[in-house]
């Protein structure tokens, strides 16, 4: 389970101060599918990277089962980061000049997976998410929604318990979209990863198990 308990975030520039997220208090259970919601600017992406250890709060507590995360150190977030949590995002971040299979195989490689187990855990997500035939295209070659599936295997295939996808549906078109949709709440109903989703779009914030919206770095509903 995921708790947030009063987690304020602000950045400081000289004599300003901007509060990104304000005592957020937040649960959420293991298995469930949450999205995230409201105007650019609300918090959403800070709540999302805080969670996902890109960036740290300034007060409060996280904890990730029993982990106290936010009394963590940079190594140990690191390591806690690559352990635990998958990313996606919108814009893909897939690496140019690596093929889909070596897109796929990064997070392997980050635990020292050796090659041959990685060649079996990475094909066995290709054949799970449609890639096979693709695995070695470089993404230049590929469709944008086969992009993102390629984001998406990359960031179940060390079976992280944890997927965070920023706006994956935000670069697409409406089917493809769904496509990507479809795929991730396969994922979360067969595999119970838990994924928290932020999006713009109601109607794709409605296909999660719940919504949570944020209006000036503050929870709201």
């Amino acid at each position: 389970m995921i708790e947030l308990k009063n987690v304020t975030k602000k950045y400081v520039n000289g004599s300003s101060e901007l509060v990104a997220l304000n005592e957020i208090n937040l649960k959420v259970q293991d298995g469930d599918f949450v999205a995230i919601m409201g105007a650019s600017g609300s918090g959403k992406t800070t709540l999302l990277n805080i969670i996902g250890c890109m960036d740290v709060l300034t007060c409060g507590e996280y904890i990730f089962n029993d982990i106290p995360v936010h009394s963590l150190n940079q190594r140990k977030r690191d390591e806690f980061r690559k352990n635990h949590i998958g990313f996606i995002f919108q814009n893909f971040a897939l690496l140019k000049d690596y093929t889909v299979k070596e897109n796929i195989e990064i997070p392997l490689r980050a635990r020292g997976i050796a090659k041959r187990k990685r060649a079996i855990m990475t094909k066995e997500i290709m054949e799970k998410v449609g890639l096979l035939e693709y695995e070695n295209s470089l993404p230049s070659k590929i469709s944008g929604g086969q992009q993102q599936r390629v984001a998406i295997a990359r960031a179940i295939v060390a079976n992280s318990s944890l997927i965070l996808a920023d706006e994956p549906t935000g670069a697409l078109d409406s089917v493809t979209g769904q496509e990507i949709m479809n795929l991730l709440k396969e994922i979360n109903q067969r595999s119970g990863k838990t994924i928290l989703l932020v999006t713009h779009d109601d109607k794709i914030a409605n296909q999660a198990n719940r919504i949570i919206k944020l209006k000036d770095g503050v929870i709201t509903s």
